[in-house]
């Protein structure tokens, strides 16, 4: 027998919809205000070549020197975010009603499609 002839009470039509896998809160974006890059240089004029390409292109950092023997350089955040891939954009292709593009002044679906 099914539960809904034993139940007392309304049943919750969304009980499944709780936790879904959406993302409700946005991630952050490394090198705003909000959430500042964490770099490590290991000399001042490095930190000075790294302040400048920030500023290019509008990010946030806290860099801090490292000038032990064994220091490593960790910009890995920055280089990661200026090889991030571009957004593509592809031309739109007329639909079936639009006119063609060719310039005849036909339909696109009776000159070119």
């Amino acid at each position: 027998m099914s539960d809904k002839f034993f139940f007392k009470g309304r049943q919750d039509a969304r009980q499944d919809n709780g936790n879904s896998g959406y993302q409700t809160k946005a991630k952050h974006r490394p090198g705003s205000k909000k959430h500042p890059m964490t770099l490590v240089v290991t000399s001042a004029a490095r930190k000075q070549e790294i302040e400048a390409q920030l500023a290019e292109l509008e990010l946030h950092a806290t860099i801090t020197i490292d000038s032990s023997e064994d220091a490593v350089e960790s910009i890995a955040e920055l280089t990661l975010e200026l090889n991030k891939a571009s957004v593509v954009k592809v031309a739109k292709t007329p639909t079936r009603n639009d006119p063609c593009s060719c310039g005849s002044g036909k339909k696109y679906k009776k000159c070119c499609g």
